[in-house]
């Protein structure tokens, strides 16, 4: 599009590249007269400021001049440093040479230099690009002078005139190689000189005789290529000559109707060619294709004269028989109409109605242009994946397209956390918690996380055993793998400056020792020292509880009720009075006698009692001591609350910490439980979806995944994963199992309660919280025999009598519900239009996939794989109605329908990946991450 314009007939310069901002020098035309018949000749120069936003272009500078010009040219060369010289060829032979400095500060020497060597109009300039002190210039007669702009005054010629003598139309410097000139005759003769030799090496012409040549240019990168255009309306081409098949042209660019009168090759792209022809278009060429990719919008006047602006490679100007010098952009825009007439003045109001101005969206050029395409280029995706690329040089004189690489690279940032990270997963996958959890003492940077983790160790270490026994039918063996009260109670934090003695506060030291031989299960020895002490009843009551044996040797004395709080409990087996009551320095010795003494079905709860009493202290302290008790009773949400409230989890180290601990709890309670643990927790559910967000990031897209909680919410980072990772991968299961919402599926229970270990199905309780739909909270058992786990004397609890378990547990209902007592909802869909009898079969084979595989499911987690599957699915079907889907899609789906018919889907797969490579992100995220998790699934149980 037109961007500025000058109101001159005149021959034109650019100013070299380097020089900033962009001029443009005219130079009075030689031979052409305006309409007042001036004979004034003058050389200006204009300055190209984008700042206007009107077309007119800035006068910076004037010098009159005694000649007009015929050509004209702007080098870099300057011994001074600065802008260069201007170097004009007159119509009186005079070859000029000023200085753009002097014009632009209105001084008087701006001629440098003039000759007169030329005995007629000097039509021809140009200079050398490697030696922007040889300018070479051609006249009539077969005249060509080589001028050096240090020594002006002694021209030298490339060697003897050719004959017969003609005029000099067009010379030009090779582009590549120094030494080589060619000039032509409007014959359509061209010579190609060798300077070092001084004399022609080559010469070409067209032997149709019809080839009136008006310009010439060398290829810019290739050294034996070059182009002549045709002034003749009888042959309106442009030939493409290499010297190295010079018997006939190497292609012909043929779609000017009539005689061309210039032509101009952009320096910053070979493959932008500029025309303008006596058919009053401006043509753009890709030479190597011969295809015309560009056409400017111009008035209905042939332009002489046509030339790319070095500075700004996207310019050209172009200069008309008209009176203008016009500036246009190749990269498109609007285009506006305001002077109907063409007269380049605004019509008076008076004289005629002014016309609406109208506006031209001007296209671009069809291909990006050479210098706005990246020589290299880096963009990360998703996954920490890095995407490079470069451009590689193209020898000049190579013509076969090369082949361009982009490379894919991992970018990983934190090796610390991708190698705890994988020590998290190996520890998960095989099973070596009690190792992992070794391994996380000796490194423990404080006292504090030794003790979380002694904990662990313990707790991994009991659902180690009771692992085992579930699985060995061997009843000594069930009876070896016992464990002690005393681990935990060894496990407790001894070393605290601030800490009271170790022991519940009594009103003596006999007091003292008795409460620490029942913390130990010594009913002997407890007895033993109420009889010293004379304390008869608590010895009887204590001696029940120790057996038949030590009963009758302590029958004997008479019982006498005492005050002591924990003699009391532990026969009455009052232990909410001790956790709600007792000094929070003392809970530790709490924590014992619940190991000891508490129930299963009280265990968990108590636990979290005394650890949300702690928790409220609010101090670190504190908390972390809460956090034992929260690990003690399996509550997995408040260990993620406790911890998250005094420890900032944001950075990934950080958050590896709370992972590590919140997973070998988890695992150990489904170890403990023999079964899959659900927690619904918002807290941990963000830490998990971070935690997954930083391991994709790293590019471990698969490990992502396992952690990944699958919840809507996360539905976009779990599409970009599940189409990241390979379908033949194991995608592995999500660590949280969804969340049920409340209602009809799962009515909330009437009021909350403690459940038996026996009382739900598929094994023991696990130590382990489970929040029910409408808000009730149901903290499970935990799952040791009465006396904490393995202690002395422990009976097995039996199942007998036990009512069966309340509803709201987290499984999900596998029986049909009763639908009669529910309300009637609306219809979804109302008037619902019908899939399209072609595309059917799509909903029948994905439906009929989804129901054998859902016979086919043992584990409660595929199953709810499998309804979610068969609920997003409704996304496709409802696009198959609205025909919404384009037929590249359409195609792989029934492809993929295909697939699945023949059980084959480890090709189903591969068209999932092609459809998915290949199409908008956006038209099938819905449905098509489900179609490959069931295609998974079905390969998996080989249904």
């Amino acid at each position: 599009m037109r961007v500025k314009e000058i109101l001159r007939t005149a021959t034109q310069a650019w100013s070299p590249a380097p020089q900033h901002p962009a001029r443009l020098a005219l130079g009075t035309a030689a031979q052409q007269l305006d309409a007042s018949f001036n004979t004034s000749s003058a050389l200006e120069i204009f300055e190209v400021d984008f700042a206007d936003t009107s077309l007119d272009m800035k006068l910076r500078g004037t010098l009159p001049t005694s000649n007009r010009f015929h050509s004209l040219i702007w080098v870099a060369f300057d011994p001074e440093g600065l802008s260069g010289r201007l170097i004009g060829g007159s119509e009186s032979g005079s070859v000029t040479v000023f200085s753009p400095d002097a014009i632009l500060g209105a001084g008087e020497d701006a001629v440098i230099g003039q000759s007169h060597k030329h005995t007629g109009p000097v039509r021809a300039l140009d200079y050398n690009r490697f030696q922007s002190n040889l300018v070479a210039s051609g006249a009539s007669d077969s005249e060509i002078y080589i001028w050096d702009l240090n020594n002006f005054s002694n021209p030298m010629t490339p060697g003897t005139k050719a004959q017969p003598a003609e005029d000099v139309s067009v010379v030009a410097w090779n582009s590549q190689v120094q030494h080589i000139l060619a000039s032509a005759n409007p014959s359509g003769k061209a010579i190609v000189w060798d300077l070092r030799k001084n004399e022609p090496i080559i010469k070409i012409s067209d032997h149709s005789n019809r080839m009136h040549c008006s310009g010439m240019l060398w290829h810019p990168d290739v050294a034996t290529q070059l182009v002549l255009a045709s002034e003749d309306d009888r042959l309106p081409v442009i030939q493409m000559w290499d010297l190295r098949f010079a018997t006939s042209p190497l292609k012909v660019l043929e779609s000017h109707t009539r005689g061309i009168l210039s032509i101009s090759w952009s320096q910053a792209d070979p493959e932008l060619l500029l025309s303008s022809g006596k058919d009053n278009r401006i043509l753009c060429w890709n030479p190597n294709t011969g295809e015309v990719i560009y056409e400017l919008p111009t008035a209905n006047q042939w332009c002489f004269d046509v030339q790319w602006c070095p500075r700004n490679p996207a310019l050209l100007s172009a200069a008309s028989f008209d009176g203008r010098i016009s500036v246009y952009s190749v990269m498109g825009g609007r285009l506006q109409h305001s002077d109907p007439f063409g007269t380049g003045q605004t019509l008076p109001p008076l004289q005629v109605p002014q016309p609406s101005v109208e506006t031209t969206i001007v296209p671009p050029l069809k291909k990006p242009p050479k210098w706005v395409r990246r020589p290299v280029g880096a963009s990360f995706a998703f996954g920490g994946k890095l995407v490079t690329f470069e451009n590689p040089s193209v020898a000049p004189q190579q013509q076969q397209p090369i082949a361009r690489q982009v490379q894919v690279s991992q970018v990983t940032t934190e090796t610390e956390f991708l190698q705890r990270s994988a020590e998290l997963q190996a520890a998960l996958q095989s099973g070596s918690f009690t190792s992992f959890c070794h391994d996380k003492i000796r490194s423990a940077p404080s006292d504090a996380e030794q003790d979380i983790w002694r904990f662990l160790t313990v707790q991994t270490f009991t659902s180690t055993h009771n692992y085992n026994s579930t699985c060995d039918l061997n009843p000594a063996a069930q009876k070896q793998s016992s464990v002690s009260p005393a681990d935990f109670f060894s496990q407790l934090p001894k070393k605290e400056k601030d800490r009271a003695p170790f022991q519940i506060p009594v009103s003596s030291d006999t007091d003292g020792l008795i409460s620490q031989a029942l913390l130990v299960g010594n009913f002997e020895g407890a007895v033993d020292l109420c009889l010293n002490d004379g304390r008869y009843a608590e010895a009887i009551l204590l001696s029940i509880s120790g057996g038949e044996e030590l009963l009758k040797k302590t029958q004997q004395h008479y019982l006498q009720r005492q005050t002591n709080s924990l003699i009391s409990s532990v026969v009455t087996q009052n232990w909410c009075d001790i956790v709600q009551s007792c000094e929070l320095d003392n809970w530790k010795e709490a924590l014992a006698a619940l190991l000891t003494y508490a129930n299963p079905e009280e265990f968990a709860p108590l636990c979290d009692t005394l650890g949300s009493r702690l928790q409220a202290g609010g101090t670190e302290k504190r908390c972390l001591q809460a956090c034992l008790c929260f690990i003690c009773s399996g509550n997995i949400e408040r260990l993620v609350e406790c911890w998250t409230s005094q420890r900032d989890c944001s950075s990934p180290l950080a958050l590896e910490d709370l992972v590590e601990k919140v997973m070998v709890l988890r695992k150990s309670i489904e170890r403990l439980r023999n079964g899959e643990v659900c927690v619904q927790s918002s807290a941990l559910t963000e830490r998990l979806v971070q935690y997954s967000s930083i391991l994709a990031s790293q590019g471990s897209l698969t490990s992502a995944l396992r952690y990944l909680p699958d919840c809507p919410d996360q539905v976009h980072t779990l599409i970009h994963i599940y189409i990241c990772v390979p379908a033949s991968g194991s995608l592995g299961a999500p660590m949280v199992p969804p969340s049920s919402p409340p209602g009809p599926m799962m009515p909330a229970p009437p009021a909350p309660g403690f459940l038996s270990p026996t009382s739900l199905p598929g094994g023991p309780v696990p130590l382990f919280p489970v929040a029910a739909p409408g808000g009730a909270y149901l903290p499970l058992g935990a799952g040791y025999p009465q006396g904490g786990p393995g202690a002395p004397g422990a009976k097995s609890f039996s199942g007998a009598g036990v009512p069966p378990p309340p509803t709201g547990t987290c499984r999900r209902l596998e029986e049909p519900l009763n639908t009669a007592s529910l309300q009637q909802l609306p219809a979804e869909h109302v008037g619902q239009k019908e899939i399209p009898a072609e595309h059917m079969i799509l909903k029948t084979t994905f439906s009929s996939l989804v129901q054998r595989c859902q016979l086919a499911a043992a584990d409660p987690q595929t199953k709810r794989k499998l309804d979610d599957a068969s609920k997003r699915l409704e996304s496709l079907y409802d696009k198959l109605r609205d025909q919404a889907l384009s037929p590249s899609i359409l195609g792989g789906l029934h492809e993929i329908s295909r697939c699945v018919s023949a059980r084959n889907y480890q090709q189903g797969l591969e068209v999932h990946t092609q459809v998915v490579s290949s199409s908008n992100f956006s038209e099938i995220s819905a449905f098509m991450p489900v179609l490959k998790v069931l295609m998974t699934i079905a390969n998996k149980l080989a249904v």
